[in-house]
């Protein structure tokens, strides 16, 4: 559905001033809009960075790397930066593509704006010049018509009374009367020149100005349209890297074993010792059986501490040393009888 501002909105040029305005306003904002989402993007960009950079191991230790639940979050990681990066671009490309053509077309639409508006208002400068010319010769036709009209009723009045002074009534009228045809020639001339600047203003004059500011404001609809699909493309444009890293991150996922992991402790801990056997029955009444010969129990003491070495691997060595102490030092049962 097609429209002309010059033939529908001929009286309304101060409205079509508001409202070319609020559009530049609109289109500024926009465009102050897209700088901030630039912004937004460069501050996550960083922020992710840090963290992937802050969690990162600061170096690789080969204790770690055999796991399979450590390679995937270090390859998580890296995929974290490289999504810091793509959102990098996209501020990039928002700040160039978008941000940068706005403000410069911003200023652009602003002389235009300006120039067709000076147009409108030299034109309704001289469309009212005109109409005050018409007013002026229209009020001076009236008053030489008056003027005229009393001339000739004077003349009329004095020429019954007195000749002479008739005589002059009669050349004062008569000038009136050449006075007011000359006006009257003046503002039929004035309102024919009105006329004419009249239907010229809006029929020609308007149309064409107001037609050049409907095309400054589709074209400025049309740029805002453009640059929010640019943005929309922007977007999408660093989809298919952001979708890659994404699908890396779930193959790093998919990649953790449990079991493997499980094994690789065992390998990285196992002491290769068997488990220790039963612990004997230590029979502390030994010493009270004195038919025991003294050789003989010192066989069996030196016996227990040989014992005593295959126990669990992690019991103290201080009881062990004081198991041997105590040992060395019990009496024997033969000195016992000796004595």
């Amino acid at each position: 559905m097609s429209c002309n501002w010059g033939t529908e909105l001929w009286d309304q040029f101060d409205n079509l001033e508001k409202h070319t305005s609020w559009g530049i306003d609109f289109l500024e904002r926009y465009t102050k809009f897209v700088k901030e989402r630039a912004d937004i993007e460069l501050s996550y960009a960083k922020q992710i960075r840090s963290l992937s950079k802050k969690y990162h191991p600061k170096r690789n230790r080969e204790d770690e790397s055999r796991y399979t639940w450590f390679v995937a979050f270090a390859a998580t990681l890296q995929q974290l930066n490289e999504l810091a990066i793509q959102r990098e671009d996209l501020a990039e490309n928002l700040n160039g593509q978008i941000v940068c053509e706005l403000t410069r077309y911003t200023q652009e639409l602003k002389a235009e704006r300006k120039s067709h508006f000076q147009d409108g208002r030299r034109a309704q400068q001289h469309i009212e010049s005109s109409w005050k010319q018409l007013e002026s010769s229209k009020r001076r036709f009236e008053r030489d018509c008056k003027e005229a009209e009393r001339a000739q009723h004077v003349s009329n009045k004095i020429d019954l009374d007195n000749k002479t002074d008739g005589e002059k009534a009669r050349q004062t009228a008569q000038q009136k009367q050449q006075a007011a045809e000359e006006s009257r020639k003046d503002y039929v001339t004035s309102l024919n020149q009105f006329n004419q600047d009249q239907h010229q203003h809006y029929h020609t004059l308007v149309p064409v100005i107001y037609q050049r500011i409907q095309d400054m404001e589709e074209r400025r609809i049309e740029r805002i349209g453009e640059a929010m699909r640019s943005l929309a493309e922007a977007e999408r444009k660093v989809l298919p890297v952001v979708s890659r890293c994404l699908d890396a991150m779930m193959e790093a996922a998919e990649s953790i074993q449990p079991r493997k992991d499980t094994r690789q402790v065992v390998e990285v801990y196992k002491s290769g010792f068997d488990p220790p056997g039963d612990v004997e029955f230590e029979d502390y009444s030994a010493t009270m059986r004195r038919s025991i010969s003294e050789s003989s129990y010192l066989d069996n003491r030196t016996e227990e501490r040989r014992q005593s070495r295959k126990l669990w691997p992690f019991i103290r060595k201080t009881k062990l040393l004081f198991l041997g102490m105590r040992v060395e030092c019990a009496p024997l049962p033969s000195q016992g009888k000796l004595g």
